[in-house]
């Protein structure tokens, strides 16, 4: 008999697992999914179309609180974890939950879930949200664009639409962002690369984007999200770790698996982390990855105009998976309120509404800053309206795109960029000899 099996996830790598795993397989029955993370997933079906002959009616997608009425419900046999960004003690927790309702408890290996490209494949994968992959991965996109390699980024899913939409996406100007629909989460991943030249590939089937991407790629290069495996197998695997949250690179799941798989390994901000944190992070490296080539980055910030910072009353807006799951309390924006002599860092609390207002019930480590979470329009519509409640005399943008363009503000605003910079330049060089390693 087949194996009843629950899939838990968050609208990403659990749709990856069922597609490249259980959609064609005779020995399982993939009875549901659950979803946290990411609002408004729960409550929707993964559709027919991408679920293949023996899904006529798609699968259901239910909130995880309903996780263990749904094991015996539907008799399951098997509850399989399939999200990232959590800590150890979190992954255990979800386990005795499943095993106290009766199923067994698993996850799917890298090796089960990963696909081979005909084209060399380099990825780039975190430790923890927030460490610094995007920079890194538009550092890289960069060197290889030098070296003479067409360069295609296929971004970890964020499929936060109309799924059977959603198949495979490619964007190339950001009128394909507006043609998609795109959240503010999206276009933060998008519109970087996009702004660089670079074509982006996105969506739920990651075996037909591939197939696109290979067409027009001489590198494939995988932009993972949050702290999650790669889906391709990759020819170099480079992960980023971040020493202001030392010590979380061995204990986060798939982080760790992320590590341990490193062929490189970045510590990020060595520029603003203290000495004795990187140096804790680089130890921790060795120890558990003596093989990888550690290199240090800083993450400096650019800001066109900072003297018009001094002596304003600021609002910090920051990337939101970072400060949410990613547990981070500050970010770039932050640290250019204070470097550049804001005269005070507005709590945006008091002006929050909806969702946002929700997010700080949910993180309370979130204080001086306000998360841009932006799934979908009515959540985007919710944060424009908390900025604009807020008695702010400058909005101080440290999230990857800039945010003023995609909703409309009624004060002034300045983006805080930031960009990778290696401390002694290798990253090109290490590249180069995997290519020709490969050829």
């Amino acid at each position: 008999m087949k194996r009843k099996v629950l899939i838990m996830g968050a609208a990403g790598r659990d749709f990856h697992n069922f597609n490249v795993y259980y959609r064609n397989n005779s020995d399982y029955k993939v009875m549901a999914f659950t979803a946290t993370q990411i609002p408004d997933i729960a409550g929707r079906k993964y559709p027919s179309l991408l679920c293949g002959p023996d899904y006529p009616n798609g699968i259901p997608i239910y909130d995880e609180k309903d996780m263990p009425a749904l094991i015996k419900e539907f008799n399951i046999d098997e509850v399989v974890f399939s999200y990232s960004d959590v800590s150890f003690n979190t992954v255990m927790a979800k386990g005795s939950i499943v095993l106290a309702a009766g199923a067994d408890y698993s996850m799917l290996s890298a090796e089960h879930t990963m696909i081979k490209s005909r084209k060399p494949v380099v990825a780039v994968c975190a430790v923890r949200t927030g460490c610094g992959k995007s920079q890194t991965s538009r550092k890289i996109a960069s060197l290889l664009k030098e070296m003479g390699q067409k360069v295609v980024v296929i971004r970890h899913p964020m499929p936060y639409g109309d799924l059977e939409k959603q198949i495979c996406q490619r964007f190339a100007s950001i009128n394909d962002m507006k043609r998609y629909n795109c959240t503010i989460e999206e276009m933060e991943e998008y519109e970087p690369h996009i702004g660089e030249g670079h074509v982006v590939y996105a969506g739920i089937d990651y075996g037909k984007i591939l197939e696109e991407a290979e067409k027009e790629a001489d590198v494939i290069l995988w932009d993972g999200g949050n702290n999650d495996l790669p889906f391709y197998k990759p020819d170099m695997h480079i992960v980023v770790t971040d020493p202001h949250r030392p010590g979380h690179e061995e204990t986060y799941h798939p982080g760790t698996t992320n590590l341990r798989m490193a062929d490189v390994v970045v510590i990020n901000k060595v520029d603003t982390a203290r000495s004795e944190d990187v140096e804790k992070v680089k130890k921790n490296i060795i120890r558990i990855n003596p093989s990888a080539k550690i290199i240090k980055a800083e993450s400096p910030i650019e800001i066109k105009d900072p003297r018009s910072i001094k002596g304003k009353k600021v609002l910090v807006v920051e990337d939101g998976p970072t400060l949410t799951h990613g547990e981070m309390k500050y970010g770039a924006g932050f640290v250019a309120a204070q470097n550049y002599g804001a005269r005070e860092i507005i709590d945006p609390r008091p002006y929050a509404v909806g969702s946002i207002k929700r997010v700080y019930s949910r993180y309370p480590h979130l204080e001086r800053i306000l998360p841009a979470m932006g799934y979908g329009k009515k959540q985007m519509e919710e944060l424009r309206t908390t900025i604009n409640k807020s008695p702010a005399e400058l909005v101080l943008i440290g999230t990857p795109i800039n945010l003023a363009a995609h909703i409309n503000l009624n004060k002034p605003s300045m983006r805080v960029k930031y960009y990778l910079r290696e401390k002694r330049p290798v990253l090109k060089s290490i590249i180069s000899e995997m290519l020709q390693k490969i050829k």
